[in-house]
């Protein structure tokens, strides 16, 4: 299991003072993947990341990229885009052109966002909002991260895999204790699994083919 804490992530000061961003993870054009890769010139593929924004202000524009931004703590974010206001309540994912001309407003105070930006034409990425159960486990397939929002969670491997584990007398991995924003790899050999109470964002990175 890769587990991407959350406490660890450099925080990066916007530009414009309004706000400070870590990133989660990222693809580089130049290699298969880098998690934790950072930049804003345009040479990444996708990048994941959580930012907090403390002013009114503008966006930094990221043109030939599409955006997912989700609010994730605070009430509202007031989102100008190309002119139109876009009122973006709280685990409600909003898509957008990364080179838009964009600009934000806090009516209801500061906000932090779950943003995935993704290239055009190459990938396509998603957010979903999902409630965990303590009773069933949410799995993580490979091209997905899922981020703890809200509440109580552990991670751990899928019994078909600690069984092995245990059958191979190496000691089968226990559950891993998720804090808040932390972030989880999914894979398809031995998909890590969630439980608890509480909300999950799962990313999904799709490549774009045809």
């Amino acid at each position: 299991m890769e587990i991407i804490r959350f406490a660890d992530l450099k925080s990066e000061p916007w530009r414009n003072g309004g706000g400070v961003t870590r990133q989660i993870a990222g693809h580089s054009g130049a290699a298969s993947g880098q998690h934790g890769a950072s930049g804003q010139d345009g040479g990444w593929d996708w990048r994941v990341s959580i930012a907090e924004v403390s002013k009114a202000g503008d966006f930094s524009p990221f043109p030939g990229m599409e955006r997912v931004l989700t609010v994730v703590e605070g009430e509202l974010l007031l989102l100008t885009v190309d002119g139109a206001e876009h009122p973006l309540e709280k685990y409600r994912p909003f898509r957008f052109p990364g080179g838009a001309d964009t600009t934000c407003a806090l009516p209801t105070g500061d906000v932090r966002n779950l943003n995935v930006i993704t290239r055009a034409g190459k990938y396509k990425g998603f957010t979903s909002i999902i409630e965990l159960s303590k009773k069933r486990a949410h799995p993580l397939f490979a091209g997905q991260l899922g981020v703890l929002l809200q509440g109580q969670a552990t991670v751990s491997a899928p019994a078909a895999a600690a069984a092995a584990a245990a059958a191979a007398e190496s000691g089968a991995p226990g559950p891993v204790a998720l804090d808040r924003y932390d972030a989880v790899v999914g894979s398809d050999s031995g998909s890590p699994e969630i439980l608890g109470r509480g909300f999950l964002a799962v990313v999904s990175i799709d490549e774009v083919t045809g």
